[in-house]
């Protein structure tokens, strides 16, 4: 009889992400960070793999961000800053410059006058 040795499952995506940002030495908090907003990403474009996709639906998904759930543009950075990380140290595919994005509006500094 032939047998058939069992391969361990490849680790997930996001189990890999997090292993990528532990070696790193990202902190907790960075990880859940990039966690979270690779989760959005893929829920976003209804749970397609990061592999599957490219710049074009990483603009549409912070374009969304910007638009219609009005994040601060240091949020949006944040997202930006996940996916880049996710495609090029763990999917080991960096992405191109990303085109049109709709970027978030900064806070305007109210000046006191001295």
């Amino acid at each position: 009889m032939h047998e058939t040795t069992r391969h361990p499952p490849a680790p997930r995506l996001l189990d890999r992400l997090r292993a990528a940002l532990q070696v790193r030495h990202r902190s907790p908090r960075t990880q859940d960070a990039y966690v979270g907003w690779v989760r959005r990403f893929i829920l976003f474009h209804r749970k397609r793999h990061p592999a599957d996709m490219g710049p074009d639906e990483v603009a549409a998904f912070l374009s969304h961000l910007a638009v219609h759930d009005q994040v601060s543009a240091s949020t949006q950075n944040q997202a930006l800053s996940a996916l880049l990380f996710l495609y090029a140290d763990v999917l080991q595919q960096p992405l191109p410059p990303l085109p049109g994005i709709v970027h978030a509006r900064r806070p305007v500094r109210v000046r006191c006058a001295a």
